[in-house]
């Protein structure tokens, strides 16, 4: 346990890693759809569309390092969901509140209200709510897993229309995530100035609150099909990270599995980054586009 709390005091940049490059296809791309505003500024997320093999389902990944949330140009990001996209499956890359304005509530709070509003906005897309993935890297995989471990149906008193709808997922893939916040939370005592900690004040929230935004708390068994990826070198999100959480998602009997990359660290590069990405990518496939298998 001690190994566990030093290491994932470390806490997190997200660094996905370099993933192949691929001749672009035939993508629309729908940029900075707005799902909210907080303090006067829009909360937005990129569609990348495939005009070919449309399929229906779609990932949604989670653009999250350090629970920062970058944006870049869609037409830059798209080589980094290529091979989702020549599956045929449409990605949406969602952006949360960054700290150190927004704290861990508010960012869980706005991916909550992202994923409603995907589902009720889904046929504008062409996708099925019903078969939604997410996934993401370090914060971003933490955001999946509370997505994929704590959902709920939605409010059904809530006066706007896609507060209504559940934010459940059918699938979630998350690389090196965080899995107890217990561990981490900081209350008002934020962590010296240029120290390791000090580079993420998402955490500077109330420690009575940190179980409430620990995936680990969750685990039950109608929880999504799960995959867990980690490098056994990992030296900011100790590889204990994932270990527990599969354990506690074979124990509710859930479909799941964990890959270890021998030598990788945080963050995904070269032969790690494809290893990484083609399991992503088989997932989801198995997963999200099972039904649609079993029908043709």
């Amino acid at each position: 346990m001690r190994n566990l709390v030093h290491a994932t005091l470390l806490i997190l940049a997200l660094s996905v890693g370099v993933f192949a490059q691929a001749k672009p296809t035939d993508v629309e791309i729908i940029p900075d759809v707005v799902y909210g505003h907080k303090d006067g500024l829009a909360l937005t997320f990129d569609v990348f569309r495939p005009k070919s093999k449309l399929n229906g389902a779609a990932v949604i990944f989670m653009v999250s390092g350090g629970w920062v949330s970058a944006w870049a140009p869609p037409t830059q990001s798209q080589s980094r969901f290529q091979d989702l996209l020549d599956k045929g499956l449409t990605v949406i890359a969602l952006r949360h509140g960054s700290s150190p304005k927004y704290l861990i509530p508010d960012i869980v709070a706005d991916v909550r209200r992202a994923i409603r509003f995907i589902r009720y906005k889904s046929k504008d897309w062409g996708v099925d709510p019903n078969r939604l993935g997410v996934w993401g890297g370090s914060a971003g995989g933490h955001l999946s897993l509370m997505i994929g471990t704590a959902s709920d149906a939605g409010d059904p008193n809530a006066p706007e229309p896609f507060l209504r709808e559940s934010d459940r997922v059918a699938a979630v893939v998350a690389y090196f995530p965080p899995v107890d916040l217990r561990l981490l939370a900081r209350g008002l005592n934020p962590a010296p100035t240029g120290t390791v900690l000090d580079r993420f004040p998402a955490l500077n929230f109330a420690k009575e609150r940190a179980a409430d935004y620990s995936p680990i708390m969750f685990v039950s068994s109608d929880d999504p099909p799960t995959l867990l990826v980690h490098g056994d070198q990992d030296e900011l999100v100790n590889i204990s990270n994932s270990k527990i959480i599969y354990e506690a998602l074979q124990k509710a009997n859930v479909k799941t599995e964990f890959i270890t990359i021998p030598g990788a660290g945080h963050g995904f590069r070269g032969e790690a980054a494809k290893q990484a990405n083609a399991a992503m990518v088989s997932w989801f496939e198995n997963t999200l586009l099972k039904k649609e298998r079993t029908t043709q």
